[in-house]
């Protein structure tokens, strides 16, 4: 088991040949049905699933009036189940780094982060760190 988590591209870049190899697979096996789908009548109700993300797994869980209308929704994305990991971690790499002056630690923070979620991260600089060194 990697306890690194910078290594977690690699383990990334494995699972991607992995998914393209796979989605050759099905896509050369696929046969179309013979109806397009099958007709559901609206009612109401709650379903609830998981479904494998690029981060993680997403719950999701929906509440359905009698129309069949979402009445209420709960996505829980891999970030916020992550999140106590992740924050673990930024303790860790910055008691580690202490030595960098502020740019150079929010940097390898920055790093870290988008190692659990690059989603986090879509702009170049998203990290407002303030360190107390006493």
């Amino acid at each position: 088991m990697c306890r690194n988590p910078f290594q977690s591209i690699v383990v990334r870049a494995v699972e991607v040949v992995y998914a393209v190899e796979e989605a050759l697979r099905l896509i050369e096996a696929y046969r179309p049905p013979p109806g397009p789908f099958v007709a559901v009548p609206p009612r109401a109700g709650i379903g609830h699933g998981a479904t494998e993300a690029p981060r993680g797994v997403l719950f999701h869980r929906y509440e359905l009036d009698p129309a069949g209308v979402i009445g209420s929704a709960r996505i829980v994305p891999p970030t916020s189940q992550n999140q106590a990991a992740i924050e673990d971690d930024m303790r860790a790499v910055v008691q580690a780094r202490l030595e960098l002056d502020d740019d150079a630690l929010t940097a390898v923070c920055e790093r870290a982060i988008r190692n659990y979620d690059p989603c986090i991260s879509c702009a170049t600089h998203f990290l407002d760190l303030t360190v107390e060194r006493s």
